[in-house]
């Protein structure tokens, strides 16, 4: 990564840019073309920079055109500015040609705290694990606040690593954020029958691991055990769990009665997951690098969730009466897509970003349901409709998410204030209806019946186009505070980008946004 800081690198930067003549006869050097720090510097009005202010450049997408979108984190005297995370847009030749951000105004506060850290500390309930002072800029003011971190377990076994915002000048909590993202909610798999695998041959045994491709990620085994402290909170001490292995190169007999089963599907999710967003996006991996990452099966005792930490894809095996192993297709899409995003937008997981978040997930499973065409486990928008033993229709439903009980089907000022899992159904619904469209059609034997909220009849695009919008409104456009009226603008900007302002995919995504109230 590259830091470039503050109102001296402007100048650095105007003299990297000169041509230096050392004779008469000798033509100056052709002018470079302008970095993306030099282009978001020469529009200080954009770039939002006060004295103090630094760029970190932590990914960089180009356009087959040679445009450039170009992601930044920002800090502030040294300290993270969390929501002051941006994207600056660059033409073919280095022209500005703008900048994504959720930050309005720039960072001028006091670095001193008037509360301590042990005062901060001491503010959550539980024994804090770490605190750190940032400049939290997530609700549009700049505030210096400590970020508190404690571990535990949440009311459903999941492990928590809880950010609590004090304010570091009153003590006040600004708000809390959970950063364990959940699903609410040849192998032999429970889901999808027989399905081929790259293996490992180690000795005399195989191993569930990829041999040389989609990163070598493997699938272990975790025993029914669950994660410490220390691993929740810092990363230490985890448990990886015992790598699954066969004396063939057939794992699991497709029933529960082999813990290698669950394995499989895990495995087996994994690899369509990679295969997706390689075909799809040329997308390499998870962190876009090529490397890889790990499933941990068989976790916990009866827990009935599964989750992504930062690292990894965890997965439990449900209470066994309504719900099954939590490996279907469609979740190990979802999991492996939390890590996209945290490499991506970085949404954060609260409030309608959060919301977003998850509704990003959802949408990429769903996805990979589609991609992977399994006959035994075919596309459609329910989510983990595979493991619900006495429903089969999931946790959630992206046609009409309000049919739960809890999801929302339709914006409101109140959005961000509802639990993530529930605010992500205004995200489901736009892209169900971007997709399909409004109204009662049957799909691969399962019935839609989509509402709007506007009375509106919206007409799909189908999904394919309406993934190739949100994965580029994702990476492009959408920052970490992006909220639902950012994502109606970032979703515009790449349907634009991609079909043409005016095109029926563009009108398409105006349309869907509005028939669940947003715009």
């Amino acid at each position: 990564m590259r830091k470039i800081s503050g109102v001296a690198s402007l100048a650095v930067l105007a003299v990297a840019t000169v041509g230096v003549q050392t004779g008469g006869s000798q033509a100056a050097a052709p002018p470079a073309r302008p970095g993306p720090v030099a282009a978001l510097l020469q529009h200080p009005g954009a770039a939002l920079a006060s004295a103090g202010t630094a760029f970190t450049v932590t990914d960089r997408i180009t356009d087959p055109s040679g445009a450039t979108h170009v992601r930044m984190q920002r800090t502030y005297d040294g300290l993270p500015v969390l929501g002051g995370d941006l994207v600056v847009h660059q033409g073919a030749s280095g022209a500005y040609r703008g900048v994504s951000q959720t930050l309005d105004r720039a960072v001028r506060v006091s670095t001193t705290p008037a509360v301590t850290r042990a005062a901060a500390a001491r503010v959550p309930a539980r024994q804090a694990r770490s605190a750190r002072l940032v400049v939290d800029a997530t609700s549009g003011t700049p505030r210096l606040a400590w970020e508190v971190l404690t571990g535990g377990f949440q009311h459903d076994g999941t492990p928590s690593r809880l950010a609590t915002y004090v304010d570091a000048r009153t003590g006040a909590v600004i708000r809390r954020e959970q950063q364990i993202e959940t699903v609410d909610g040849s192998g032999q798999t429970l889901y999808s029958g027989t399905v081929p695998l790259s293996v490992t041959k180690s000795g005399a045994t195989y191993q569930l691991k990829n041999d040389g491709v989609r990163g070598n990620t493997y699938t272990t085994d975790m025993n029914n055990k669950s994660d410490s402290y220390a691993c929740q909170l810092l990363g230490i001490n985890c448990s990886t769990g015992t790598l699954i292995t066969s004396s063939t190169t057939t794992f699991g007999n497709g029933t529960t009665s082999n813990r290698a089963s669950a394995g499989a599907d895990a495995q087996y999710g994994s690899n369509e997951t990679w295969d997706f967003y390689k075909q799809t996006f040329n997308r390499d991996g998870i962190f876009g690098n090529g490397a890889g990452s790990y499933n941990r099966v068989h976790y916990g005792s009866k827990y009935v969730n599964a989750f992504w930490d930062g690292t990894k894809m965890t997965y439990g095996d449900g209470d066994g009466t309504n719900y099954g192993p939590l490996v279907s297709l469609d979740v190990a899409g979802h999991e492996m897509s939390h890590g996209v995003t945290e490499n991506t937008a970085g949404l954060t997981y609260s409030g309608e970003s959060g919301g977003l978040n998850e509704a990003t997930s959802d949408i990429f499973g769903t996805m990979v349901e589609f991609f992977a065409a399994n006959p035994n486990d075919p596309g459609d928008y329910l989510i983990g409709e595979e493991f619900d033993l006495k429903k089969h229709v999931g946790f959630r439903r992206m046609d009409n998410p309000a049919s739960d009980g809890s999801s929302l089907n339709c914006w409101t000022s109140s959005a961000g204030n509802v639990d993530v899992h529930y605010s992500s159904g205004i995200g489901n619904h736009f892209f169900y209806l971007l997709s399909e469209g409004s109204g009662a059609k049957t799909l691969n034997g399962v019935s839609y019946n989509s509402p709007t909220c506007n009375g509106s009849t919206v007409t799909g695009i189908g999904r394919d186009a309406a993934a190739r919008i949100w994965y580029r409104a994702l990476t492009v456009y959408m920052t970490s505070s992006t909220n639902y009226a950012g994502a109606r603008t970032a979703t515009l900007n790449a349907a634009k980008d991609l079909y043409g302002q005016g095109s029926t995919q563009y009108n398409a995504v105006a349309a869907a946004w509005s028939a669940v109230g947003v715009g």
